[in-house]
């Protein structure tokens, strides 16, 4: 494994979020109080490359009120750098989680109409600046999907990043519940996502973004290199495709990465969780991994390797951050999971 100091430093845009989470497991006709966190797909990607070393920029609206300032803050506290948000709007974006179990399902709620990011107007940032330092640029299709207003915005980041030759990087990240302001998914992503050059994906996003499928019957492997393929005629500069793959083996989940990248397919083994704390933000996770190792030049191996080692980690993790390190993530992908106690 190459170890060597990475020189990247990615840029994300997204909507900084903050999480209202029932707690004590219930429903939200019952709760009395929340827990709040912070979160968002891009901040989330922000936060554990930080932590695992890679030089981040976070890129957002926000108001100016003291609930901006407590998500900025936590943001800070993982040494993502916030110095190039921007600022105006009403409100903070919100979402709300019930959590499931084994017998019922999670349960979201968003409230982020009108939020200071879904409000974002033309040019209120300056990419070409925001841009001027760094190697690698991010955004996911959730962006997109809160209104017009942002898609547009994100289309401007974009095109920013590919004029200046940067890889970009993205994730589907299809959300049943945005995408309310007139307009199908296929009509907006398929133009956003032509100029990256890795994406994190799922079959489902895939088909509702460009409409292509693959037959259910087939094995993971064969669909996600059909996919790839498919998706190459869409997304001509696309290099790097990866996925994760969930499925229940009775009250267990089982976790597993695929990967094609330059040419070549690259599969994790199969991890059995037995006990998932949240699985909020592990996509995020897996990510950033991945990230993570393309950026420091690991093998394709490597690098689902770390993908899918920080997607399984973060399911152990209350919140959306993934709170983890190089070594503990090393050790996983060695030992697998654990329960002694590391003194």
């Amino acid at each position: 494994m190459n170890t060597k100091t990475s020189k990247t430093r990615i840029a994300t845009f997204g909507e900084l979020l903050l999480r209202m989470n029932v707690i004590d497991g219930y429903r939200f006709t019952q709760a009395s109080e929340m827990r709040v966190h912070v979160g968002g797909a891009e901040a989330n990607v922000c936060v554990l490359l930080s932590q695992l070393g890679i030089q981040t920029d976070y890129i957002t609206r926000l108001p100016e009120n003291d609930l901006a300032q407590l998500a900025i803050n936590e943001l800070q506290k993982y040494k993502v750098n916030t110095s190039k948000c921007v600022y105006g709007g009403e409100r903070l974006g919100l979402y709300f989680v019930e959590a499931g179990n084994q017998i019922r399902q999670s349960q979201v709620i968003y409230d982020r109409s009108n939020s200071s990011f879904a409000t974002i107007q033309k040019d209120q940032i300056n990419w070409d600046l925001a841009l001027a330092d760094v190697t690698h640029f991010h955004w996911s299709g959730i962006s997109p999907g809160v209104s017009l207003e942002a898609g547009l915005a994100c289309r401007e980041a974009i095109l920013a990043a590919h004029k200046k030759g940067l890889p970009i990087s993205s994730d589907f990240n299809y959300r049943s519940k945005l995408w309310q302001y007139g307009k199908h998914p296929s009509e907006i992503m398929p133009d956003l996502l032509q100029y990256s050059t890795i994406t994190v994906a799922d079959l489902d996003a895939v088909a509702i973004y460009f409409g292509i499928t693959t037959d259910a019957k087939e094995s993971d492997t064969n669909r996600f290199q059909q996919t790839f393929e498919l998706l190459k005629i869409k997304m001509p500069f696309l290099q790097t495709l990866a996925m994760s793959f969930r499925k229940s083996d009775g009250p267990a989940h089982l976790y597993k990465g695929l990967l094609l990248h330059e040419g070549n397919f690259y599969e994790t083994k199969e991890q059995k969780i037995h006990l998932v704390t949240d699985q909020i933000g592990s996509g995020d996770a897996f990510t950033a991994g991945l990230l993570y190792g393309l950026a420091h030049t690991f093998s394709g191996q490597e690098c689902i390797d770390w993908a899918t080692a920080c997607g399984v980690i973060k399911q152990s993790i209350p919140g959306d951050f993934a709170i983890s390190n190089p070594a503990e993530i090393s050790h996983f992908i060695k030992n697998g999971s654990s329960n002694r106690i590391n003194r």
